[in-house]
């Protein structure tokens, strides 16, 4: 197989970001500026060849995806697990103060040793599982001549980057856009919008 591209968006915001709230599996639906950022997110991409969209199942990326194709005339193909967010167990719905208060032990692994809480997804077993679907889209959904778009979340999306660079990037914003090209896992990765 080729190398192929992809291109991976972080979902819209939902009520949970501005709250500082960890998600993770929790299904939380975007919210209007959400909604608007994946519009801003389709614009970025109206001049993009797109061979189709895969999504994460959560409704906050698939009410982003949905808003993409119907903005791009483009099919969502698929919904697809393996791309969602991190599991983060107890942390979940909790701000980092409530995280602290209610989980002090757990969360001070998490924070200084990068420990997962019982519960949670360790970073291999992310990674494992975000490299699964986006190894599938690679190779069903990119051509040669054509793109795949994947809406995914921020963590999801930092683990699947991180091996490119080295490194897990910063946070990404809600909306942002990373291209990466694909040949056996991402060989490379960059930033083409920062999302707002």
């Amino acid at each position: 197989m080729a190398r192929r591209v992809l291109y991976l968006v972080r979902h819209g915001e939902t009520d949970w970001n501005v709250a500082g709230r960890w998600q993770g599996h929790t299904d939380i639906p975007l919210n209007a500026r959400g909604k608007a950022q994946a519009r801003v997110a389709a614009d970025t991409l109206r001049s993009i060849p797109l061979a189709g969209i895969v999504s994460s199942d959560l409704s906050r990326a698939r009410e982003t995806a949905q808003i993409i194709a119907a903005t791009l005339g483009t099919e969502v193909v698929s919904f697809d697990p393996d791309l969602r967010e991190r599991a983060f167990g107890p942390f979940e719905g909790l701000t980092g103060d409530e995280c602290l208060r209610f989980h002090a032990e757990a969360w001070r692994a998490w924070r200084q040793e990068h420990v997962a809480p019982s519960g949670a997804e360790d970073r291999a077993t992310l990674a494992a599982r975000v490299a699964r679907g986006l190894r599938r889209v690679a190779e069903e959904v990119a051509r040669d001549d054509a793109a795949a778009l994947v809406v995914t979340h921020g963590g999801a999306l930092r683990s699947a980057v991180a091996e490119a660079l080295g490194a897990p990037p910063p946070p990404v914003a809600n909306g942002a856009i990373w291209r990466v090209e694909w040949d056996a896992r991402i060989v490379s990765a960059e930033e083409v919008a920062a999302g707002r």
